[in-house]
């Protein structure tokens, strides 16, 4: 059986094959076909060296191969929570948002930044809540680039679990907790400041 597009991005096709999800990044033309194998390859080994780097210690995919412009991991079967979140009793929504917490403040504590974190990107499998695609991810020490990530999440609740966004972010909140927690959320409150002026 052929391989299924399952999503296309602007970065990335990717392709479902049984359990094996491929992430193939695809040539821009815009840009010189050097600088485009250059950055496709840097932006590919990146993101599979930080899943790699998070696969022990949170619920992310397995890389299982890496080569110049693919990746294949594996895939994860389960809600994706941007399209279930809503439709779960708010006990449940609640239980999950504090999974992601604790998810989320052990990639932080570990200075990985996912740089994409929404609902769309995370995923409730066997009661456990997985968190995919590290396309944009990096490492970094910065509070900043940490409360970056909490903005995403809390604006992905506001568009797309509007209902009751304020009470899921509490949620996520009372179990994001590492030794700079505070001083990130403390952050947070000075980059979303900065969103309301810059309109």
């Amino acid at each position: 059986m052929k391989p299924k597009l399952i999503a296309q991005g602007a970065e990335a096709k990717i392709y479902l094959d049984k359990s094996i999800i491929s992430k193939q990044r695809i040539p821009k033309s815009y840009r010189h076909p050097q600088l485009d194998k250059q950055i496709r390859t840097r932006r590919t080994r990146a993101e599979s060296k930080i899943l790699t780097k998070a696969q022990g210690i949170v619920n992310v995919p397995k890389v299982l191969s890496t080569n110049k412009f693919d990746i294949e991991i594996e895939y994860i079967d389960g809600d994706r929570l941007s399209e279930t979140l809503n439709d779960y009793p708010e006990k449940k929504q609640f239980q999950t948002m504090q999974k992601l917490g604790k998810q989320v403040a052990i990639l932080h504590q570990n200075n990985m930044i996912h740089g994409d974190l929404t609902t769309s990107n995370t995923i409730l499998s066997n009661n456990k809540v997985f968190i995919i695609d590290f396309g944009l991810g990096f490492i970094s020490t910065k509070l900043e680039d940490k409360a970056v990530d909490l903005h995403l999440i809390k604006q992905a609740l506001e568009a797309k679990h509007f209902q009751n966004h304020e009470d899921l972010f509490k949620q996520f909140c009372k179990t994001y907790k590492w030794e700079d927690s505070d001083k990130v959320l403390e952050r947070l409150v000075a980059v979303e400041k900065r969103g309301r002026y810059k309109h």
